[in-house]
């Protein structure tokens, strides 16, 4: 069976955008994205602009249109966000049987780590997003829960030829005991699900002229607000600490955070490795991800992903990070 970006030439990507009344200048730059493909198209007497294809059975239409109306809803209230751009009111468009979405092209780099500065005024805008996320809830996106990161990602990986044989027991061993763990955590500790980035790591984030905006929303869905922040906190557990207590202060200027939601961080880490590895194994049949990826397959990656579930079980011992004041 062909792949099925196997058809998504660079013409094919001009013919889109030209198809909604651009005239382009055939430049075409493919930018560094796996799950979806995304380049960049210069355009005529104008700037250039960024197409985004969506991978064919990930999302639906109404999903995706719903990612689309949160971007916008957010750029409404001058939250800094790479918003889609609209014709007639439309956002999702359809070329040769690929969906596609145009954004403008925003430039910018990945903040500092580490920087409290820049972690107060990230924090501002992520308490700014959350306010608004918090309002409705979605209706056609996934939750992030332990089910849908968890259970089902550990599912795909057993019941893929993806594990080394000599290393299985071992895996499916400490993935189920932490998965047993993560459950009862997530018992125990009540949030109220919001609509979230979903993926807020430093790489989603462009740092640009003193300012902040966040891009790709493509994963957004419903879960505790703590996602949107523990992915910003590196280092030891005292530089996570003074971390934190700058991202709050930000934060809490524009919405309320729940300090018992601090108790999931290591849960969720533990959820994003396996979903990880999970979300490798479901592409593996997309030549770009042997290519990107050739360690996936070797002994050494599944060897190094057991001790960092074992190291993920010691983590959920350890005393949550806190909020003081």
């Amino acid at each position: 069976m062909s792949h099925p970006y196997a058809d998504l030439s660079p013409d094919l990507v001009l013919d889109a955008v030209e198809s909604l009344g651009f005239l382009s200048d055939a430049r075409v730059l493919a930018l560094n994205s796996y799950e979806n493909r995304v380049y960049q198209v210069g355009i005529e007497g104008g700037e250039p602009l960024i197409a985004k294809f969506y991978r064919p059975g990930r999302w639906s239409d109404a999903a995706i249109r719903e990612e689309h109306a949160f971007s916008l809803e957010l750029a409404e209230h001058e939250v800094p966000v790479v918003a889609p751009l609209a014709r007639d009111g439309e956002t999702l468009f359809e070329h040769a049987g690929f969906r596609f979405a145009l954004f403008p092209r925003r430039g910018g780099h990945a903040p500092e780590p580490g920087d409290l500065d820049q972690l107060y005024r990230f924090g501002q805008l992520l308490g700014r997003l959350h306010a608004i996320g918090a309002s409705r809830p979605f209706v056609h996106r996934g939750s992030l829960d332990v089910q849908s990161f968890g259970h089902a990602s550990l599912a795909t990986l057993l019941d893929g030829a993806f594990i080394p044989q000599s290393l299985l027991p071992a895996y499916r061993s400490v993935a189920r005991d932490l998965l047993g763990r993560i459950e009862a955590l997530f018992a125990e500790t009540p949030y109220t699900a919001i609509r979230l980035h979903g993926d807020c790591h430093p790489g989603n984030l462009m740092y640009r002229d003193e300012c902040f905006h966040l891009v790709d929303l493509d994963d957004c869905r419903m879960g505790p607000a703590v996602q949107d922040l523990w992915m910003m906190l590196a280092g030891n557990r005292q530089e996570r600490q003074a971390q934190l207590a700058e991202l709050l202060d930000g934060y809490q200027e524009f919405h309320d955070f729940a300090p018992r939601e601090l108790a999931l961080i290591e849960a969720l880490r533990s959820l994003r490795l396996l979903h990880h590895s999970a979300w490798l194994a479901r592409r593996w049949d997309d030549p770009a991800f042997p290519k990107a990826f050739p360690w996936f397959a070797g002994e050494r990656y599944w060897g190094d992903q057991i001790l960092a579930l074992r190291e993920q079980l010691a983590a959920l011992d350890e005393e949550p990070l806190k909020v003081f004041g």
